[in-house]
């Protein structure tokens, strides 16, 4: 495959991965967690460096995964006691996110570990940094990794697909029925940081973000069916990563924002043209029904 392939079939897997994680944190009110997530793995990156000294291997995704189910744990905490979940999420948030900036500043030193990496990843490098799978030849890292997030995330969405459409949509219901609440709570919860920190590196926290929030808000404006919205979010997904890819070849400016810029474009077309909630649609259905 060419070097323009693998960047387009990496940013297609967090597409599709992060599209689909991105439909239930709508549901569920939880669309700020996914920011929250992919800035306080930082923290468990910096962590994991600080103890091991190396800046590749396993422990830097276990850290990091530690870091992002941290993060959930405490704003479950908060919120359980009283403090309202927004503000709980902005206070974890931000407070482990500059302990992992505090940390980079005066403990990392001349280490390659920076907080513009993070946030913007780079994804120009995924080809470069290969491994050898039988059958298939030397294929990029990141490339393998998000296709078992994938694989992950589909099977346990298909598995669970009764509990999670319960639960999202009405959880005081679930728990009379006697499914595991909390449980799937913090299942849902492992999924998110799991497919963050996958993403992480190689499209950086910016594109993270919008790959979880926005194709999911605009598949929300085009059906109220959970199938078919997790299809289009994941589907949006993909069509932003190859426009973006495009659009910064075009313009010469950076890969990943250019694919979170086309998730907003993505967004407008879907709040101006969806049938089912777009501005065109509301706006001629009063006139057909007068007339």
């Amino acid at each position: 495959m060419s070097y323009t392939g693998w960047i387009l079939l990496t940013a297609s897997l967090v597409g599709l991965s992060c599209g689909f994680i991105g439909v239930l944190l709508i549901l569920r009110r939880m669309a700020m967690m996914a920011d929250a997530i992919s800035h306080t793995v930082l923290l468990g990156i910096v962590t994991a460096f600080l103890v091991t000294r190396e800046l590749s291997g396993i422990h830097m995704l276990i850290g990091a995964i530690i870091a992002g189910l941290l993060t959930t744990v405490l704003v479950q905490w908060f919120h359980e006691r009283g403090v309202q979940q927004e503000a709980s999420i902005g206070v974890v948030f931000t407070s482990l996110f500059a302990i992992g900036v505090v940390l980079i500043a005066t403990q990392v030193g001349n280490a390659h570990l920076d907080v513009k990496h993070t946030l913007m990843g780079e994804i120009t490098f995924i080809p470069w940094e290969k491994t050898t799978i039988p059958w298939l030849g030397d294929v990029p890292e990141a490339v393998v990794l998000l296709s078992l997030v994938l694989l992950v995330v589909l099977l346990v969405i298909i598995g669970f697909y009764k509990e999670w459409k319960i639960t999202s949509f009405d959880p005081a219901l679930a728990a009379s029925l006697g499914i595991p609440v909390v449980f799937m709570h913090y299942l849902f919860m492992s999924l998110v940081s799991v497919t963050t920190v996958a993403a992480f590196d190689a499209v950086g926290a910016i594109m993270v973000v919008a790959m979880l929030i926005t194709p999911a808000a605009a598949a929300y404006l085009w059906t109220d069916r959970l199938s078919v919205m997790m299809i289009l979010s994941g589907a949006f997904g993909v069509i932003s990563a190859i426009a973006g890819y495009y659009i910064a070849a075009w313009l010469d400016t950076s890969i990943s924002g250019s694919m979170a810029f086309s998730t907003g474009i993505m967004f407008m077309i879907s709040f101006i043209g969806s049938p089912k909630h777009g501005l065109v649609a509301k706006w001629i259905r009063p006139q057909m029904l007068s007339s």
